[in-house]
C-alpha cells in the first residue's frame, strides 16, 4: 500500500482552514501527486470548531473518510487546545503544528504530551503583518510545509500564485505568500 501524508486541520470558522488544505492538497497535485481534501462541518456558524483533511499520495487514494490517524496536525487557533483533543489518533512520531505565542515546551506541557514532534508560531502575528488581517491560514501552510517537509517550497508558492492570481490583487497575494515563506521561516521545533 502506498504511504498517504494525511494531515487534520483544526481552527475556527473563518479562519481559514478549510481553504489551507484545499491550498496544500492543490500544490500537492500541480507535484502530480494524488490528493484528497475536504471539510468536516455541520451547522457552524463563524468561530465555531471546524477540522478539515488533507491526503496526499504518489498513489491513486481509494480511502474516503476523515482522517483518524493524522501524519501531521495543524491547529490554526490556540484556544481549541483546551477545547478539542487535537492530538486524537496522532501517533508517537506525529507531527503537532499549533498557532501560538507559546513554545513548543509550554505546548507539550500544556497537553501533557509525550513523543510527537511539537512545531509553534505565531501565524496571527504573521498573518496582521503581512496581508493586514488575522487570517492564519496561509502562514500556517507554510509552517506545515517545514514541519512535515511535503513539498518544495517553491511549488507550494507557484501553485497559490496560479489559483489566486484572478481572484485577488497581486498585492494580496504577494502578501499572502511573504506570510508562507515568513512561517517557513520563523516556525519553532522543539
Amino acid at each position: 500500500m502506498a504511504e498517504i501524508t494525511e494531515i487534520r486541520w483544526h481552527g475556527r470558522g473563518g479562519q481559514g482552514a478549510v481553504m489551507a488544505a484545499k491550498i496544500l492538497a492543490e500544490a500537492a497535485l500541480s507535484e502530480g501527486r494524488h490528493i484528497q481534501a475536504f471539510p468536516e462541518y455541520g451547522a457552524e456558524r463563524r468561530g465555531a470548531p471546524v477540522k478539515s483533511f488533507t491526503r496526499i499520495s504518489e498513489e491513486p487514494i481509494y480511502i474516503h473518510s476523515p482522517i483518524h490517524t493524522p501524519s501531521a496536525v495543524a491547529v490554526l487557533d490556540s484556544t481549541l487546545l483546551d477545547a478539542v483533543d487535537v492530538t486524537e489518533g496522532l501517533p508517537e512520531d506525529g507531527i503537532l503544528v499549533v498557532n501560538t505565542v507559546e513554545s513548543p515546551a509550554d505546548v507539550r506541557k500544556k497537553l501533557n504530551l509525550k513523543g510527537r514532534k511539537i512545531f509553534t508560531l505565531d501565524a496571527t502575528q504573521i498573518s496582521i503583518d503581512c496581508i493586514g488581517k488575522p487570517i492564519p491560514n496561509t502562514p500556517m501552510i507554510g509552517a506545515v510545509m517545514r514541519a512535515a517537509d511535503i513539498l518544495p517550497l517553491d511549488s507550494l508558492i507557484g501553485g497559490f500564485r496560479k489559483k489566486f492570481s484572478d481572484k485577488f490583487r497581486p498585492e494580496v497575494i504577494e502578501g499572502n505568500i511573504k506570510a508562507i515563506r515568513r512561517a517557513y521561516e520563523e516556525v519553532t521545533i522543539e
